[in-house]
């Protein structure tokens, strides 16, 4: 086992902290405070190449590899949660579906833009009639002519009020609840999304309904095989997932750097705080879980570039550096005590940020049943 990274590989996580460090984190706290989302910073990312760092080059992309990626959104995660979550969902949401389900003529119409930071993507999954029973999807597709017409409501859809493209899934088939996936130009008659959510966490990353009334879009518009979209996204999901854990490792590590940095620096009792037992345990801890999560997320990233079934890989990494990430932000709170409750210090941000994490693209209770599942439950 080599567990070193490639020469290309450090070479991007460096570029990209050097950049999230002076562009993204010196304005994630009024991010957040003010709930805006930073449309300039994912401008001047696409220009770097980094919306569509692992989409091949020839689809617009920079051609890096899996690993890369994830180690890209640790570190614009480590700077900004919200930031972090829009920019995986970019990616992993939108575009990887399209590389992987896509025609040759949907991939140069549609993910070219979106890899070569021209416009953002988002994904429409979720309904209010389906959420982790994805199978209660209840937008429908009809085929009229040439053309589908889509109807529904698509709700918590990341990169929304602001993506140029939308893979979203529908009912093609009532019968047997059929599902397929669509990409949707966002500026098609009859597409509208509803005002952002006001929400706990990730208020830098913009949430928003997407409202669909009798949208037409092209018959060639259909993405993948008809009545393919459960599986589809199943893999989608599983992709995402790989990327999730890393900017749950990203969140975590800026809030272990802020517990030990005012652990070393918090004078009491005529000492440190650091040199007490009880903190040093937190803190051998955070750093011991933080490790464990970033190689579980390493693997499944592996495992993906070599071409090896990652599923339970997958699953393993987004539900231990979920729940790690909530651990570790509320132990850091707990150690910088009443400071951390405040707004003046970044770790409550963290937390509030943390939490989604548990909940989006498969909560922690379904990550368990897929890990059951690929244990032959």
């Amino acid at each position: 086992m080599d567990f070193e990274l490639s020469k290309e590989q450090a070479r991007i996580r460096e570029a990209v902290r050097a950049f999230a460090q002076s562009e993204i984190a010196p304005q994630a706290a009024l991010l957040d405070k003010t709930e805006r989302f930073p449309l300039e910073t994912f401008e001047k990312m696409g220009k770097l190449g980094f919306l569509g760092l692992p989409i091949p080059e020839e689809y617009g992309g920079a051609g890096a590899d899996m690993v890369s990626y994830c180690l890209a959104v640790e570190e614009i995660g480590r700077a900004c949660g919200g930031t972090g979550l829009s920019y995986e969902a970019h990616i992993s949401l939108a575009c990887m579906p399209i590389l992987h389900f896509g025609t040759e003529a949907q991939k140069q119409t549609y993910l070219v833009p979106l890899a070569s930071g021209e416009g953002l993507g988002s994904f429409g999954l979720t309904e209010s009639t389906a959420g982790s029973d994805a199978k209660g999807t209840r937008t429908t597709a009809q085929l009229d002519g040439d053309e589908w017409v889509i109807s529904g409501n698509k709700i918590f859809n990341t990169n929304g009020g602001y993506a140029k493209t939308v893979v979203l899934t529908a009912l093609t088939d009532k019968a047997s609840t059929g599902i397929s996936a669509f990409i949707v130009p966002t500026d098609t008659p009859g597409f509208s999304v509803g005002k952002p959510y006001e929400k706990m966490g990730m208020r830098a990353s913009n949430t928003v309904e997407l409202i669909l009334e009798g949208v037409r879009i092209p018959r060639e518009n259909l993405l993948g095989p008809l009545h393919h979209g459960f599986r589809q996204f199943l893999s989608t999901l599983d992709n995402g997932r790989v990327a999730i854990s890393a900017l749950a490792v990203g969140i975590a590590q800026a809030a272990f750097d802020t517990a030990l940095d005012y652990a070393k620096g918090r004078i009491q009792f005529g000492q440190s705080i650091s040199k007490f037992q009880a903190i040093q345990h937190k803190l051998a801890d955070m750093a011991m879980h933080l490790d464990i999560a970033r190689t579980t997320y390493l693997k499944a990233a592996w495992l993906y570039d070599q071409g090896r079934p990652y599923t339970k890989e997958a699953a393993f990494a987004k539900l231990f550096s979920s729940e790690m990430c909530t651990r570790t932000c509320n132990d850091a709170i707990q150690i910088l005590g009443g400071n951390g409750y405040m707004q003046e210090f970044p770790v409550e941000r963290h937390l509030r940020d943390a939490k989604l994490i548990e909940i989006g693209e498969g909560t922690s209770e379904i990550q368990r049943l897929v890990i059951a599942r690929q244990l032959g439950c």
